[in-house]
């Protein structure tokens, strides 16, 4: 996949048909739409995406927006692996915001991009105020003999599949629902950083998670877990919260990992598979505590994923 962070067509480069999104977890609608797309391609065609570095509302309503399922650097490496050969990444800013939706079909994906055909979901919105949807980027974009496709929405337990309620179920701790929402484990990436040290103390050595601030996490909790490290799984523990058996004030993610014995500091683990074990509480000694601990390690398994 080749990313490109101009909205310009490359010099000699083969017809495009785009797909437009935040695509915010890379659920199962986006899944659809992408899907949509390839199976539009014709031979000589490239498939593409158009996204944003920013959510949106970031830059419409500053404060308001929403943490992310996935990070941008999570974002692409997904959408690489839907089989997108073209990503356009560009900021949401005034350049964009101010556009038309006129101007949006005419300076960027007709005049900019050479589109010949568009793939969105059903509820697309577009231009300036949102004033543009997918009936009128239709109209116009048929006018210059390209093509439009309205991807209807997926829905599951009868409810439109949205990242609203991929953070809805993360926020309840039910991340087994999220997961079958996304169509792939919802996962935690991050750096080892150095903690305090109680875990090793108490014979639950754990790796402390740094992730990206604009990560949105699991209700706070202990879940049983499967982290990646080196390209191994292993099967664990992971507990999100700020400790309070011992008076935390600072939210923390830290991962037991069972029959792992090396020390990580500085590398890169990814956690996923979260399954809700109970929730976080304080104590009154560290001997209880580490009696739970033996207790959540009795749940510790490899869960199977299975995509619906």
């Amino acid at each position: 996949m080749t990313i490109h962070h101009e909205l310009a067509r490359s010099q000699g480069a083969r017809a495009l048909v785009l797909a437009i999104g935040f695509f915010d977890g890379v659920h199962r609608g986006h899944r659809e739409i992408l899907r949509t797309l390839l199976r539009r391609r014709q031979p000589g065609e490239r498939t593409g995406v158009l996204t944003f570095e920013n959510h949106p509302a970031s830059y419409l309503r500053p404060g308001t927006e929403p943490a992310l399922i996935t990070t941008l650097e999570e974002r692409v490496t997904l959408l690489g692996e839907a089989g997108i050969d073209e990503l356009y990444i560009v900021p949401f800013d005034a350049a964009i915001a101010s556009l038309s939706a006129d101007d949006f079909v005419r300076q960027v994906l007709i005049e900019g991009l050479d589109v010949r055909a568009l793939a969105v979901g059903e509820n697309f919105r577009f231009g300036a105020g949102r004033q543009g949807d997918a009936a009128l980027a239709r109209a116009l974009l048929e006018r210059a003999g390209r093509t439009v496709i309205a991807v209807p929405s997926v829905v599951a337990d009868g409810e439109r599949v949205s990242s609203t309620r991929v953070r809805a179920a993360l926020a309840r701790g039910d991340v087994a629902g999220a997961d079958a929402l996304l169509g792939s484990p919802y996962t935690l990436r991050g750096r080892v950083v150095l903690g305090e040290g109680r875990g090793y103390d108490l014979g639950f050595p754990t790796a402390n998670l740094a992730v990206p601030p604009e990560k949105t996490l699991p209700m706070d909790g202990v879940y049983s877990i499967v982290a990646r490290h080196d390209g191994r799984d292993y099967a664990g523990l992971a507990s999100i919260g700020d400790k309070p058996t011992f008076g935390g004030k600072k939210k923390a993610i830290e991962a037991w990992m069972r029959d792992f014995r090396s020390t990580i500091y500085g590398s890169e683990l990814s956690v996923r598979d979260f399954r809700f074990l109970r929730e976080q509480r304080a104590f009154a000694n560290s001997q209880e505590l580490l009696a739970q601990m033996r207790e959540d390690a009795t749940h510790v398994g490899f869960p199977s994923f299975v995509a619906t």
